[in-house]
């Protein structure tokens, strides 16, 4: 499977998911929606390469929080667009925050259970319902030739993975390339990984394996969101139309503007 990374200098997870083929002989246009992760580390000349690269709609999928601690650097022809999947958190997070710090120091899975919970959320919570249908109208704007929809959370691989396993499945791409596009943010990411291992490394072997946990995807982490979406509506496609009401007309719509022959 060949992934179409950006020369991205002071950003990491910037790839293209242009060049992917689906399962009726299209492929997915190039220059029309790339997944990444936080804009606020960008340089001037990643901003350049993102507006010459035809980036036109930046869609922030992190929190409040996230966005306020780290403001992303915007391309300058692109729109912003605060798109956040889950909200602001509630007064007593510094309590919850201490109670979680607390458990990843004497529980080697609470992090791997964090990750689970998390993946539940992101197909249930009322927010990112909300947020992955805002993502879809974003999308079905952005119908101009060589103009792309950005989307992006902290590390592009939780928030940013559902939103492209979400698009990739009405665009008809096959289960198996979307499960090793979900994957592959290991691979981008391993850099940023050995740096918060380091980070944290005298915390003890317990916490390193929950901050292991938070930092890497896992065949896990997608299957509990998959199973919960079969729960709910059977199949993703069904989710994406019945409980993000992406219709089945903006569906076609979709594929007109993302697809193209496999053979140009």
């Amino acid at each position: 499977m060949e992934q179409h990374l950006l020369e991205i200098k002071n950003g990491f997870n910037f790839r293209d998911i242009g060049g992917y083929p689906t399962i009726d002989g299209k492929m997915i246009k190039m220059h029309k929606a790339v997944r990444s992760g936080m804009l606020n580390p960008l340089s001037d000349d990643d901003l350049n390469y993102l507006n010459e690269y035809g980036i036109r709609v930046d869609v922030d999928f992190r929190s409040p929080s996230e966005q306020e601690e780290y403001p992303d650097k915007v391309p300058s022809m692109a729109k912003y667009v605060n798109d956040s999947v889950f909200p602001a958190d509630e007064t007593n997070s510094t309590a919850k925050n201490q109670m979680r710090k607390q458990a990843f120091k004497e529980d080697p899975e609470a992090g791997y259970h964090d990750m689970l919970n998390s993946y539940k959320d992101i197909v249930l919570a009322p927010s990112a319902q909300h947020a992955y249908r805002i993502f879809f109208d974003e999308l079905l704007a952005n119908s101009t030739d060589d103009e792309a929809v950005l989307f992006h959370c902290t590390a592009g691989k939780d928030r940013t993975g559902m939103g492209a396993v979400y698009l990739m499945t009405i665009l008809g791409v096959p289960d198996e390339i979307i499960r090793e596009d979900y994957l592959s943010s290991n691979k981008h990411l391993a850099l940023n990984q050995q740096n918060k291992q380091k980070l944290y490394h005298d915390l003890g072997p317990i916490f390193l394996k929950n901050v292991e946990a938070l930092t890497h995807v896992y065949d896990e982490y997608l299957d509990t969101a998959l199973n919960v979406i079969c729960a709910e509506a059977g199949n993703v496609r069904n989710y994406v139309e019945q409980v993000l009401k992406v219709t089945p007309q903006q569906q076609r719509d979709l594929k007109q503007i993302y697809l193209t022959d496999s053979e140009q």
